[in-house]
C-alpha cells in the first residue's frame, strides 16, 4: 500500500475537519490511536478485533475483520477516510476502496521513529496535530533514552516467537524487532529473508538465545507452551518469558509504554 500516505490531501490541519469527518479504522492499534487523539466520535466503522478502548469502541459498528472487511458495507457508510495497515490489511481491499473513490491512509511502521511519523500524519489528517505531537514526541523521547541507556549493558540475544504450530518467529524487518532493538536486543533470527520465518526446535536450540519471548498474541502463548518449547528445543526453561503482545507489537498511542516495556523484559 506504499508506506505512510494520505492520498489527494495537501495535509493542512483542516484537511478533514473532525466535526464533519466520517472515519473507518481497519487496524486495532489505529482505532485505539483515534480515540487517544480525541477523535473517537468520528469513527463509524471498525473491525471485530478493535477492542480498545473497551468502554468506547463497542458503540462503533463492526465492519468485518482485518483480512476480510465488509467492503460493500464500508462503501455504503461513505467514510471520508479509511485507516489501514499494510501488514494487518490486504492490498486488494485498499485497492477496492480506492476504486470506489474512498481515501485510504496506509501505514506500516517498523520502528519507533516510523511510528512517531505515522502518528503525526494521522494527527494532521484528523485535525488533531497538537494531540498527535504529544504522543509522537513522547515516543521519540523514550526511544532516545532507552537507546542511550542500552550502552550501559551488554547486548541480549533473543528470539520472539509468534506462532506455535508451526513455530514462527520474526526477522529484523518487523516492528517487534525494531522495538526490542532499542534497549539492545539482538534478534538471533534477524537476518532471515522471511519477515516471519518458520523454524524448527533444533534451529531454536542452535541459535542459543538468552531470552525466548512468547507474546500472548497473535498466538496466545501460555506457561504450558513455554514448558513444551523448552523441552523440544532443549533450552533451559528459565530463558522463556511470557510477554504482552499488545505492548510489543501495537504501534501508535501504545508505543510509549511499549518502549519502556521492551526495556523491562529485555533487562529482566
Amino acid at each position: 500500500m506504499g508506506g505512510v500516505s494520505l492520498e489527494n490531501c495537501p495535509l493542512p490541519d483542516d484537511c478533514y475537519p473532525s466535526y464533519r469527518m466520517k472515519l473507518v479504522s481497519l487496524c486495532p492499534s489505529l482505532t485505539e490511536l483515534v480515540f487517544d487523539l480525541g477523535a473517537g466520535e468520528s469513527l463509524i466503522g471498525r473491525t471485530k478485533f478493535c477492542i480498545h478502548p473497551a468502554n468506547k469502541v463497542e458503540a462503533v459498528e463492526k465492519v468485518g475483520g482485518t483480512k476480510n472487511p465488509k467492503i460493500e458495507r464500508i462503501i455504503e457508510l461513505a467514510p471520508d477516510l479509511v485507516l489501514m495497515n499494510e501488514e494487518e490489511n490486504r492490498i486488494e481491499d485498499a485497492t477496492a476502496l480506492r476504486s470506489a473513490g474512498i481515501r485510504v491512509h496506509s501505514s506500516m511502521p517498523r520502528t519507533a521513529a516510523d511510528t512517531a511519523t505515522m502518528v503525526r500524519a494521522i494527527g494532521v489528517a484528523l485535525s488533531r496535530s497538537r494531540q498527535a505531537e504529544s504522543i509522537a514526541a513522547d515516543i521519540e523521547r523514550r526511544a532516545d533514552r532507552v537507546q542511550r541507556d542500552a550502552g550501559k549493558y551488554p547486548p541480549v540475544r533473543y528470539a520472539c516467537l509468534i506462532w506455535r504450530e508451526p513455530i514462527m518467529t520474526v526477522n529484523n524487518d518487523t516492528f517487534i524487532a525494531g522495538l526490542l532493538a532499542l534497549p539492545g536486543g539482538q534478534n538471533v533470527f534477524g537476518a532471515r529473508d522471511d519477515r516471519y520465518p518458520t523454524i524448527t526446535p533444533q534451529e531454536l536450540h542452535d541459535a542459543d538465545p538468552l531470552r525466548v519471548f512468547l507474546p500472548n498474541e497473535p498466538f496466545p502463548f501460555k506457561s504450558t507452551h513455554a514448558d513444551e518449547l523448552a523441552g523440544l528445543s532443549r533450552l533451559p526453561r528459565d530463558r522463556f518469558r511470557l510477554v504482552d503482545g499488545e505492548l510489543i507489537s501495537w504501534h501508535g498511542s501504545r508505543t510509549p509504554k511499549g518502549i519502556d516495556y521492551a526495556e523491562a523484559v529485555l533487562r529482566d
